[in-house]
């Protein structure tokens, strides 16, 4: 998790009453942490930036993303993107998840600060050893850091 969600889930906290993130397993992605200590990094990195559940964000594992959100009845999808290859990538999901569930996704761009960001970029610089604590929290750095002794 990288400081851009957390930037999505702030601004996104203060257009809705609840945030839910919901931590998925992609197949198509290969995730450096199981799912238990990605929920855990979550919770400590929104924790950090006074958004955690006190507030009006909270972290829960999910499958199906249109199921769950429809389930908690959701009134939106929110995703973040980087750049137009980020939308071409979620419109064919947002379409599917409205079809699925009526619910539609929202959108909103990444904080320039993090424009060009990702959090597979963020994992490469930190294998070849380089500094990544200006894109992730101290709660996901020292992770990264435990995980890589």
């Amino acid at each position: 998790m990288t400081l851009g969600h957390i930037s999505v889930m702030e601004r996104a906290s203060r257009l809705f009453d609840e945030v839910c993130l919901l931590i998925v397993h992609n197949p198509n992605k290969q995730a450096k942490f199981d799912i238990q200590a990605r929920l855990e990094m979550a919770k400590q990195a929104i924790a950090e930036k006074g958004l955690g559940e006190s507030c009006n964000v909270k972290v829960m594992e999910q499958g199906l993303l249109a199921t769950t959100a429809e389930q908690m009845g959701a009134t939106a999808i929110v995703k973040g993107f980087r750049n137009s290859k980020d939308i071409d990538y979620e419109m064919p999901m947002a379409q599917v998840n409205e079809d699925l569930s009526g619910i539609q996704t929202i959108f909103l761009p990444a904080d320039e600060a993090f424009g060009e960001i990702s959090s597979s970029l963020v994992k490469e610089v930190f294998s070849l050893g380089g500094d990544v604590s200006k894109y992730v929290s101290e709660s996901v750095l020292r992770k990264m850091q435990e995980e890589a002794k």
